[in-house]
């Protein structure tokens, strides 16, 4: 059986962590010592082959009771002002825990600025969210849907925080499940407690059972164009790698062995509305944090993982299928003709300088194509531990 020309996944982020200065955008290193290796005795991770260990905060180690009660907590509608609304309403396991819409709809009708992004494997993301540098832990972001008002998702206020937080001291099972999982604590249904279970389940997400994942093995073998897209994907022919080379197929990356982390961000051509590099108005990327003109556009790579079940593409879902967004990079970039948000994207003065036309043909992108799919995990997608445990 050939294999990767980068022998398995560690090999390609070592890759990946060599090119990621050139990746444009955004990007910091940074060392975390408030992290551990460290979990209770009732966690195991069985990880998937050639993943790392993920690296967990100090003040939530993993468990199981935590776990379990982070999934139901997930799928819980009363965890929401109006009682209305779950995690889950914006993450669907059968959409690798994305929705399919272009953008969200809060609790209250309000629509979210950018598409769900998928939840699987987020234990090894250092950043968290589309475009947030500084939003870097599970338990910091999970206080966005919760609490955020621009805009407005579970919609968890300073009126209704303790009518929220009585409905699950009121549930005997609720009181039951948070006393085991936070042992010891004299009132352990509290909100920083529900953020920690939650935090739980999702970085207990992991996704590594895809048809990848056995041709890693060695216990599948692949189509010849699956095998041709592999080989397109890991060489400077599509150049897909350089920002989807790491074993999670993207370009941050953090687990509990990582000394030094990278968190680049890319601007790839989407937008040019002025001329002069602008992206839509609240909607610029780390732009919108940092104020750096070079940060304008620039965007998190996406993981692949499960990518052919998560569209809509890009951060504003802007690209309907994986065929288009091989013409998209291949391209070089998107030159938009008509309506408000035209522009030559191809002329970004800020695009990354990885974003460059590459010459593929029909084949080669269906090749390409047939190889993202291998990336499906059908089990995340159906395991009963993921699963909403109210049906």
């Amino acid at each position: 059986m050939k294999r990767s020309p980068f022998p398995g996944a560690f090999a390609a982020a070592t890759l990946a962590s060599l090119v990621l200065a050139g990746c444009g955008g955004g990007g910091t290193s940074t060392t975390d010592t408030s992290l551990t290796t460290n979990t209770d005795a009732s966690w195991t991770w069985n990880l998937p082959v050639n993943f790392a260990t993920p690296a967990v905060p100090i003040d939530n180690l993993m468990s199981e009771e935590k776990f379990q009660l982070g999934r139901r907590l997930f799928y819980d509608t009363r965890l929401s002002g109006n009682g209305t609304q779950s995690c889950a309403s914006c993450h669907f396991q059968n959409l690798a825990f994305t929705d399919g819409k272009a953008v969200s709809t809060g609790s209250t009708g309000e629509l979210t600025a950018r598409s769900a992004m998928p939840i699987a494997n987020s234990a090894y993301h250092p950043t968290l969210t589309w475009a947030n540098s500084t939003l870097t832990s599970l338990e910091k972001q999970m206080e966005i849907p919760l609490y955020g008002t621009n805009p407005v998702e579970l919609g968890i206020n300073d009126s209704n925080k303790a009518t929220v937080l009585q409905r699950f001291q009121d549930d005997a099972d609720y009181a039951a499940r948070f006393a085991r999982a936070f042992p010891g604590e004299a009132s352990p249904v509290s909100f920083s407690n529900i953020i920690k279970a939650i935090a739980t389940f999702e970085r207990g997400m992991l996704s590594g059972d895809a048809k990848y994942d056995r041709y890693q093995k060695g216990t599948t073998t692949f189509s010849a164009a699956e095998e041709r897209g592999r080989n397109l994907f890991f060489t400077e022919k599509a150049e897909c790698f350089h920002c989807h080379g790491s074993f999670n197929f993207n370009d941050q990356l953090k687990h509990a062995g990582s000394r030094i982390v990278e968190t680049p961000f890319h601007n790839t051509g989407l937008y040019n509305i002025d001329g002069q590099g602008a992206f839509p108005l609240l909607n610029r990327g780390i732009f919108e944090i940092s104020g750096k003109a070079e940060d304008m556009g620039t965007f998190r790579a996406q993981s692949l993982r499960n990518v052919a079940v998560t569209a809509p593409y890009m951060h504003d879902s802007s690209i309907a299928t994986l065929e288009e967004v091989l013409d998209f990079y291949a391209a070089g970039g998107r030159n938009l003709t008509s309506g408000p948000l035209a522009g030559d994207g191809r002329a970004n003065p800020y695009k990354s300088d990885l974003i460059s036309r590459i010459d593929l043909n029909a084949q080669e992108k269906a090749d390409l194509v047939a190889f993202l799919k291998t990336l499906t995990d059908d089990s995340l997608l159906t395991s009963s531990r993921f699963a909403n445990p109210f049906k």
